[in-house]
């Protein structure tokens, strides 16, 4: 027997013995869908609270933006009969400007979203006074898409932001 003629027949036994038959091929027909389908609740499970965290933290980010773009707002000089009046219209302009800044996400998310103006005093020994521009959105009655039942108690039931600007009181006036 010619040795070069056994080694090239070896291969070719290796890979019939590798083969599985026909009946195993039949067998194995419906696996790939069993698997499919245990597989694709978790994927889409997954994917679907990536996109609900992603729309979350787009809100938060807006209303951050928001409520600093208020505060900014409120550096601006109006002129005012007293100290309290100059405090409270300098709040209406800041709410004014971040309502502005969140009416595509009010209108996207169908509610409104709250701003609230307040000043107190601040700084060493209260001698400034601040401004604080908060804004609420009730997440939890108007989200922007609803919740899988797995996901309702890992959402936040409100997303808030809050920016403060300190005021020197011969300004404000």
């Amino acid at each position: 027997m010619n040795p070069r003629r056994l080694h090239a027949r070896a291969p070719l036994a290796a890979a019939r013995r590798v083969r599985p038959s026909r009946a195993r091929r039949v067998a194995q027909r419906g696996t790939m869908t069993v698997e499919f389908a245990l597989i694709f609740p978790v994927f889409f499970t997954v994917l679907y609270a990536i996109v609900s965290f992603s729309l979350i933290m787009l809100a938060q980010q807006i209303m951050t933006l928001a409520a600093e773009e208020g505060a900014r707002a409120a550096l601006n000089w109006t002129s005012n009969t007293s100290l309290q009046s100059a405090l409270t219209n300098r709040g209406n302009n800041a709410c004014s400007a971040a309502n502005q800044l969140t009416a595509s996400l009010a209108k996207l998310a169908g509610t409104a979203i709250t701003c609230t103006p307040t000043s107190a005093p601040c700084g060493a020994g209260n001698a400034m006074q601040c401004i604080n521009v908060a804004l609420t959105y009730n997440y939890a009655s108007k989200p922007l898409v609803p919740a899988l039942p797995i996901m309702q108690n890992v959402l936040p039931n409100t997303l808030s932001s809050l920016a403060t600007v300190q005021l020197n009181p011969e300004n404000i006036q």
